[in-house]
C-alpha cells in the first residue's frame, strides 16, 4: 500500500499533536517515537513511508572497519535503496553512544530525495546536517562510527524506534516537537480526521486570542452554538 499523494499533503499541513489525538480516538496509544529531536526544526513537516534499517550490539570480530569495502554493507545498502520521498528510520537501540550515519551518508539520501531520516542513536556530523535541506532526527550528537557499537543487521524488516513498532511502509510525521508513526492501512482516515481536526482548533485559536472566548463549551466542543459558530467560520475562511 503506498502513500497517496493527497493523503501526504494533508499530512504536511497538521500537527503531529493532532496526529496523536486521532490516533488515540481509534485506540493507538503509543505511537510517538521518545527520546528524538529535530536537527532543524524550521525544515518543513516531514512525512513519507518508512524503510527501516536494524542495528545490533557490534561484535569486535564482525566490524572491523574494513566491513565497509563490502558494497552490500546493509547501512550503506540501505542508504543507496532507500526509495525517493520514503524515510529512513533506523533502529539504534536507543544507544546514542556511535553514530547511527554521519554527513555524508545524509548528503546521499537528500541528492537521492529521501523524505527524512530518523535514529533513536545519534548523528555524527549532527551541525553540518542540521544545515541540510533534509529533515533528521535523532536523540544527540555522537561522532564514534556506529561499528564501535552496532551492527547495521536487516534492512526494511519490522523495527522499534524509541519505544516505538515501526512497519516497513508506516507512514512517519515529523514536525518541530517530535515523530509520530501511523499504521499504513488508516493513514487515509487519519489525515482527512486530523484536517478536521486542525480547521476547528485554528477556530479555538481564534476566539480564545481574539474574542477572548473560554473554552468551556467550545474546547472541547460541547456547547451546540459552538459548533454553529464553527460552521459559520469554516464558511469565512473556506476551510
Amino acid at each position: 500500500m503506498s502513500l497517496k499523494p493527497t493523503t501526504r499533503d494533508k499530512l504536511k499541513t497538521v500537527s503531529v499533536a493532532t496526529l496523536c489525538t486521532a490516533l488515540y480516538k481509534r485506540g493507538l496509544r503509543n505511537q510517538t517515537i521518545q527520546g528524538v529531536r529535530p536537527l532543524n526544526p524550521s525544515l518543513p513537516t516531514m512525512v513519507g513511508e518508512a524503510f527501516t534499517l536494524r542495528y545490533m550490539p557490534a561484535r569486535e570480530d564482525r566490524n572491523p572497519i574494513t566491513v565497509f569495502q563490502n558494497r552490500e554493507h546493509p547501512q550503506r545498502k540501505a542508504v543507496e535503496t532507500c526509495p525517493p520521498g520514503a524515510i529512513l528510520v533506523m533502529d539504534s537501540r536507543k544507544d546514542p553512544r556511535a553514530a547511527s550515519a554521519g554527513g555524508i551518508l545524509v548528503s546521499r539520501l537528500r541528492v537521492r530525495g529521501v523524505a527524512g531520516v530518523v535514529t533513536d542513536g545519534g548523528f555524527r556530523d549532527s551541525h553540518e546536517i542540521a544545515g541540510m535541506a533534509i529533515p533528521a532526527y535523532h536523540v544527540q550528537p555522537s561522532a564514534p562510527t556506529n561499528l564501535t557499537l552496532h551492527e547495521a543487521i536487516d534492512i526494511n524488516v519490522p523495527i522499534g524506534c524509541g519505544d516505538v513498532a515501526v512497519f516497513p511502509g508506516d507512514v512517519l510525521v515529523g514536525d518541530a516537537e517530535a515523530v509520530i508513526v501511523i499504521p499504513a492501512e488508516i493513514a487515509d482516515d487519519v489525515a482527512d480526521e486530523a484536517v478536521q481536526m486542525t480547521a476547528y482548533e485554528d477556530f479555538v485559536m481564534e476566539k480564545v486570542n481574539k474574542d477572548g472566548r473560554s473554552i468551556l463549551g467550545l474546547y472541547p466542543a460541547t456547547d451546540p452554538q459552538s459548533k454553529i459558530d464553527f460552521e459559520a467560520w469554516r464558511k469565512a475562511n473556506n476551510r
